[in-house]
């Protein structure tokens, strides 16, 4: 990672996944921890769990709405990262690390097919993480259960990036610049 330039690590687990994180990190690593889910929103996730959906991007929409400072909460934690790369992670890469991807590429300008073969790459190479628990606790295949509700993974993940409103994430105006121009990176003209 020190090769590659990565200077900070964004861990989107929940903290019991990160309770089972036992291995210290180096000194020049600044790891920043941001709850992307929000567990306690007991409102909010009954539906998604039961159902299994949780981990499909048919709860992307939704989670922006219902918790928009969590992800304004990661947002600015990339823009106010030390200088270098600024690597995000969640457990399995596909849910709360493929919103997030979703979100940066979407402001970096990447056309939706693209960023939707980014999501459905990471869930082709996942194997077993491609799985989902519905409330009987029963593995389902994404594909399935998507399948299931009326569509398939890359129809909800465009669906998702066509629905996303950057403009409603709860964010300063700095830090909304530093985002927007991938802290100063790019250009839009």
């Amino acid at each position: 990672m020190y090769e590659a330039g990565i200077r900070s690590v964004i861990d989107l687990r929940t903290p019991g996944e990160r309770a089972r994180d036992v291995q210290d990190r180096p000194a020049w690593l600044t790891t920043v921890t941001v709850d992307l889910d929000g567990p306690e929103n007991r409102e909010f996730w009954p539906y998604y769990e039961d159902s299994g959906l949780d981990g499909t991007p048919l709860v992307f929409l939704p989670h922006l709405a219902a918790m928009p400072e969590r992800m304004g909460a990661v947002l600015t934690a990339l823009a106010q990262a030390p200088e270098g790369g600024v690597l995000f992670h969640c457990m399995g890469g596909r849910d709360r690390t493929g919103l997030t991807a979703m979100v940066l590429l979407h402001v970096a300008g990447v056309r939706p097919e693209v960023v939707a073969d980014d999501y459905l790459q990471t869930a082709r190479l996942g194997g077993v993480f491609a799985l989902t628990t519905d409330a009987q606790r029963e593995l389902i295949p994404i594909d399935e259960l998507l399948r299931q509700h009326g569509t398939t993974a890359e129809r909800a993940f465009l669906e998702a990036l066509a629905g996303l409103r950057l403009d409603e994430l709860p964010l300063s105006p700095e830090v909304r610049q530093r985002v927007m121009t991938w802290r100063g990176v790019l250009t839009h003209g």
